[in-house]
């Protein structure tokens, strides 16, 4: 008997039927995907990517060159040297980040003390070489430059969780 239930089934092509049927009830519905060049899904205030170097509103970069990030990096892949200015301050001399041993946990962000260091909204930065993925301090005080209003309001808004 299941063979002949089987064989009618086959015949009257139920299966493709009901794959029409899905097709047409979702052709009038609403569209579930984006149109990705020209239009971005949302990102949460949390998202975690490319890396910028933060300076007050006067110029003067933050970074006080404590270290804390680069002790902190589970993945070592901050270097950072240092050296006294005349005002007795200590400034960076290098900053470097090898982005592509970064695991972008964040501890980084984290431990800064005075927020220099931080993971902006970019996640479009894809390069053709692996030289073009060592950041350098030049590379990321432009990063902080270019996303500071963003940057800004992502820490203002995240400032209860720190």
């Amino acid at each position: 008997m299941a063979s002949i239930s089987s064989y009618a089934r086959s015949v009257v092509l139920a299966e493709i039927a009901s794959g029409m049927w899905l097709t047409l009830k979702y052709m009038f519905k609403p569209k579930v995907t984006i149109n990705y060049p020209y239009e971005k899904g949302p990102l949460s205030p949390r998202f975690r990517g490319e890396h910028a170097l933060r300076r007050y509103p006067n110029g003067e970069e933050r970074c006080i060159a404590c270290k804390l990030c680069e002790a902190i990096c589970p993945a070592q892949a901050i270097t950072i040297e240092a050296e006294p200015r005349a005002d007795g301050s200590r400034r960076t001399t290098r900053y470097d980040i090898d982005m592509t041993k970064c695991i972008y946990c964040g501890f980084c962000e984290e431990a800064c003390p005075v927020d220099a260091i931080v993971e902006g909204p970019n996640f479009e930065f894809a390069t053709e070489t692996h030289g073009e993925l060592l950041y350098n301090k030049d590379k990321l005080l432009s990063n902080g430059d270019r996303w500071e209003p963003e940057l800004a309001k992502r820490l203002e808004m995240n400032a209860p969780y720190r």
